[in-house]
């Protein structure tokens, strides 16, 4: 048999050598996320613990009855009163609001088709933002002129510099889907905060939050999709269509349309100079239903 096993043995304790280290970095720089509770869903029975490296969640899934659900209509997202007395301006608030729901619509549209707010389908969607911190724009603008300086002292070499953890970003939302009469099938409180090595600065309060709320509107749309957590576990990858959509091509489903196409490549290079989110995205189209005021 060889060397095999012993080189095995070697071969996983480095790499545990390597990833031990590199998760007491990320954890230690990214910023924290309460799970909290509004009282927004029907029920928060039976919710267990579903984690993912970044991201802390609770779920519950009634598997076969999301699974044979054909249809979904997305309801605005929201506010709690804590959440929207955060300093953002109402720009700054649509957007993050709308990023959620255009994240979802993508997601939902690998399974389901998706119908308008006003019309009845097998599951009816609402996420409720329940917790959000600013970026520290100017922190953020010192993290960005940081990485720029490797490329000048050393052009061609790819350094890598982590971003300042300061003044990091973060979210918090619950979402549920319930059935024609008002059951709830799916639920998730969903918790996540920037860190220092995968979340890209932006000059802006609402960098991070943006960034965040696409984030949480696809794991909440594959949990729909699949009827199963979207963490622990390598994800399938995205269809044609989904990566079309991404890059700022049309959806899959047309109303979709309702919450603007995805920033595309503009948004990729806006994200990569730190630019803020509205100067790439466009938000909702001009005929997008009105927005969900916010709850107690």
């Amino acid at each position: 048999m060889g060397d095999w096993p012993r080189c095995l043995a070697l071969s996983c304790l480095a790499l545990r050598w390597v990833l031990v280290p590199t998760l007491g970095l990320m954890a230690a720089g990214c910023a924290s996320a309460p799970l909290e509770r509004s009282g927004s869903l029907a029920s928060y029975d039976n919710l267990t613990p579903s984690d993912g490296l970044l991201t802390k969640s609770q779920v519950r899934v009634s598997k076969a009855d999301v699974l044979a659900a054909k249809t979904a209509r997305i309801e605005p997202t929201a506010f709690t009163v804590a959440a929207a007395n955060q300093p953002f301006s109402d720009q700054q608030r649509n957007l993050i609001k709308n990023a959620v729901n255009r994240a979802m619509c993508f997601a939902l549209s690998e399974r389901f088709r998706i119908v308008a707010p006003t019309e009845a389908a097998d599951l009816s969607v609402r996420a409720v933002i329940t917790h959000i911190a600013p970026t520290d724009a100017t922190a953020a603008g010192v993290s960005k002129v940081a990485s720029v300086v490797p490329s000048v002292v050393a052009p061609g070499v790819p350094i890598p510099v982590p971003r300042l953890p300061i003044g990091l970003g973060s979210l918090s939302v619950e979402a549920e889907a319930r059935d024609r009469s008002g059951n709830q099938k799916a639920a998730m409180i969903w918790a996540r905060g920037a860190n220092s090595f995968t979340s890209a600065p932006r000059v802006s309060s609402d960098g991070d939050a943006y960034d965040l709320a696409s984030a949480f509107g696809d794991d909440f749309g594959k949990l729909l999709v699949t009827a199963e957590s979207p963490f622990g576990k390598v994800s399938a990858p995205p269809s044609i269509g989904s990566l079309k959509a991404s890059l700022g091509g049309a959806p899959k489903e047309a109303i979709c349309e309702t919450f603007g196409r995805a920033p595309g490549l503009p948004g990729m290079i806006g994200e990569r100079i730190g630019l803020p989110p509205d100067w790439t995205d466009r938000g909702a189209s001009a005929n997008a239903v009105s927005e969900a005021p916010v709850t107690d």
